[in-house]
């Protein structure tokens, strides 16, 4: 399936191209639905985007337009779903009602947007129940296909309901597309036997692997705490009697050393893992508790904004130790509880949780399935929670986030029991389904058994090395052309980096005896420098990725794979100050289009694509030199001419580069003076900041864009400056100024 090919350059993840291309051979099979079993953490949501893509292209080929709907059986799913479409440039809409619903699926267009952007429709299951004829499509049209993604299969659709019924009523030639990340882990129903066999399935050990999921590490509360609990506990049964347990755990004797251990491990973590920006999360025992929990965060340890800065203005008189443990301080936390806030504030909460402006959330119910947030590494689990809720939520902290290995559990609840017998059902259910396929199966959490396996891993691998002496490491490591080597020796010493702060995290002192780790961070900035020479001087040799030579330090490559003898030294020096300013130069021209541009840099390219650099002579240095010296020179004289436009447009480089691409000599179609050339331009200028700063939404749709501009360009080069085009002129420097807008725009906006 060609279709895919334009996807996988928005960060798709395989998994999601190997399951897109799946769909697409089931429906070439004539096959109408089944599910899609992927891990929690490997993007179901992304990839039911992707399909809206590629399954428009798989049916406007046979004059078909596919509609699409996105069911969810949850609020806060929903309103999670909406964001990530729409983050992702879908137009998504929402029913508010049943008559909506019914009116939308009986609707034989498969868009409601006038700009014909693709879209999805975002569904909660219960615009569903209660009403037989909430679907019945009487006016059937076959040039529509409706699309059925279900999020959750395994948990939500019980055929008992009138949901299954209604949906299959609603278009039985629908295409329905189970998604799920948990296993049945029950015998109430089949949802194979209702939405089909296996289109694509990847499972936790594969998402691990391939490093899209982290494993989790299982913390037990200290010995001397379960002791403070237990007498907590006892003491609160004494005073408030007989009654409901939750009233007795959301009780001052319990909760209040539960939160003062809560802050203090959570704040010890960031300093062990050296990481302030990583949040936390607790699972309450009830909502009652949480809300006590949070009433006595804000009482002990909040600390608003004015106490912040007041802080960071004292930072100068304050120690090192000081500073850092001011960093690592837990200062805000927020409740989110459905009967707390308004639906919007709860939004806002959550997206300033994500965006690190909130250290803690304290929850119940909401955010244990479907939330995503890198950022959060720490779960303190207050209750027991069971079956596939459980694997739900210790997933919450299993997103990659900056170099992290691992997700990290506090287990109030003493998990241990319940995770083994959901995990060996887990384990049976996919060895049922999957097969040979679970042979390679391990378990979600990492073993105190397994860290002992990996610190001798390392001290295997660091044998054959001189680790005692820095200065032998380096030589030992510089002598090793083989990159394969270097990279595999890099790996061991990144995961053995990692087992430190497990390590510290975890209390195993033990462990720390065993290896000097603050000499194996040395041993890695070194390795870690020694491969990248490696892999630039690969690139510049064999002509691979040329065009990050200006980002690229090229001078420490030269001259750490370049025979020098003495005499040469002062020669060598004038060699690599020469190339660093060429490049340099090179770097901070901002229009790297320009025909003379390119020819300069096509010239650094070829003076190091010519001969091996482990070659290079005393003679050739001085011929490089001389040639360096002429690129240096060009391209100054290149950066000043382009300055010098720059500030004709008051320092707009688009303007500046539009016109220049306008000036060069095979534009013949536009017959006009610079100067004339350059006040149409500024008109446009003028009036297309304008409407980019009254809708800056404008740049999300690039045709739109185009049909608002065109006007603009005809009437400021044509009617009010008399400048002669042609419509293919016209249409050339409509698209140069809205390509330039679109640019700047995506410089600062996430990519797919």
């Amino acid at each position: 399936m060609n279709e895919t090919k334009g996807l996988e350059k928005h960060i798709m993840r395989y998994p999601q191209i190997f399951a897109t291309k799946a769909i697409g051979n089931k429906l070439d099979e004539g096959i109408r639905k089944g599910i899609i079993w992927h891990t929690q953490g490997s993007g179901k949501t992304a990839l039911a985007f992707y399909n809206v893509r590629f399954l428009t292209d798989y049916f406007q080929k046979q004059r078909i337009t596919p509609k699409f709907y996105f069911i969810v059986d949850r609020l806060d799913l929903l309103q999670q779903a909406q964001r990530e479409f729409t983050a992702r440039g879908l137009r998504v809409r929402t029913v508010d009602s049943r008559d909506d619903f019914a009116r939308d699926i009986k609707a034989t267009k498969a868009i409601h947007n006038d700009a014909g952007v693709p879209e999805i429709t975002v569904v909660n299951i219960h615009k569903f129940k209660d009403d037989p004829d909430v679907a019945s499509t009487k006016d059937y049209n076959v040039d529509i296909q409706r699309i059925y993604f279900l999020d959750e299969v395994h948990r939500s659709y019980n055929p008992k309901g009138s949901f299954l019924a209604n949906l299959k009523e609603s278009d039985p030639n629908a295409i329905k597309i189970g998604l799920t990340g948990t296993p049945l882990l029950g015998d109430d129903y089949n949802s194979r036997a209702l939405f089909g066999d296996y289109i694509h399935k990847y499972y936790y050990n594969a998402s691990i692997a391939d490093g899209y999921t982290l494993r989790l590490i299982r913390e037990e509360i200290s010995t001397e705490y379960k002791l403070i609990l237990q007498e907590a506990l006892a003491k609160a049964k004494v005073l408030v009697g007989d009654v409901k347990r939750e009233d007795i755990y959301a009780h001052s004797c319990f909760v209040e050393p539960m939160i003062k251990y809560i802050v203090t491990d959570f704040e010890n973590s960031r300093g062990a893992l050296n990481d302030a920006s990583i949040g936390g999360m607790v699972i309450c025992d009830s909502a009652p508790q949480a809300k006590y929990m949070y009433e006595l965060f804000n009482k002990l340890y909040a600390q608003d904004e004015a106490a912040i800065n007041n802080q960071a203005s004292d930072s100068n008189v304050k120690t090192l130790a000081e500073i850092r443990h001011e960093e690592v301080k837990v200062k805000s936390a927020q409740l989110i509880l459905h009967d707390v806030g308004t639906k919007e504030e709860r939004k806002d909460w959550v997206e300033d949780f994500k965006a690190g402006k909130i250290d803690i959330l304290f929850v119940y119910n909401m955010l244990l399935t479907g939330f995503d947030a890198k950022r959060l590494k720490k779960l303190y689990l207050g209750r027991m929670i069971r079956a596939h809720n459980l694997l739900q939520a210790l997933t919450r902290v299993n997103r990659t986030y900056k170099d992290f290995r691992y997700g990290y559990v506090v287990d109030f609840a003493d998990i241990s029991k319940e995770f083994d017998a959901t995990n060996k059902a887990y384990f049976e259910e996919l060895q049922s389904e999957f097969g040979d396929e679970m042979e390679s199966y391990s378990h979600l959490f990492k073993s105190h058994e397994e860290i002992q396996q990996e610190i001798e891993h390392v001290k295997d691998v660091l044998f054959l090395y001189e680790t005692d002496n820095m200065e032998l490491f380096s030589d030992q490591i510089s002598q090793i052309q083989d990159r394969e080597t270097v990279l595999s020796l890099k790996k061991v010493l990144a995961d053995a980096r990692s087992l430190y702060n497990l390590v510290r995290l975890q209390g195993d002192y033990k462990f720390l005896e065993e290896l000097d780790f603050n000499k194996l961070n040395v041993l890695y900035r070194e390795t870690s420098h020694h491969l990248d020479l490696l892999n630039t001087k690969q690139n510049l040799e064999q002509g691979i990725g040329t065009s990050n030579l200006l980002n690229q330090a090229l001078e420490d490559v030269i001259f750490k794979f370049t025979k020098i003898g003495e005499e040469e030294l002062v020669l060598a020096d004038e060699l690599k100050s020469t190339l660093r300013k060429t490049r340099e130069a090179m770097a901070s021209n901002f229009d790297q289009r320009d025909p003379e541009f390119i020819s300069l840099r096509e010239e650094l390219e070829r003076l190091f694509k010519k001969r091996k650099l482990s070659e290079v002579s005393q003679e050739q240095m001085n011929a490089n030199i001389d040639e360096l010296t002429k690129i240096h020179k060009r391209i100054k004289e290149l950066n000043r001419m382009n300055e010098q436009m720059r500030q004709k447009y008051k320092g707009d480089a688009k303007y500046a580069r539009i016109h220049k691409r306008l000036t060069e000599p095979q534009q013949t179609d536009i017959n006009s003076s610079e100067r004339t050339i350059h006040e149409a331009l500024m008109a446009v200028k003028n009036d297309a900041d304008e409407k980019v700063l009254n809708s800056s939404q404008i740049v999300d749709n690039e045709s739109y864009f185009e049909g608002q501009m065109m006007p603009i360009v005809i009437k400021r080069f044509m009617k009010d400056h008399k400048i002669k085009l042609k419509p293919d002129s016209s249409r050339y420097i409509n698209k140069l100024v809205v390509s330039e807008y679109i640019n700047e725009y995506n410089v600062g906006a996430r990519p797919w």
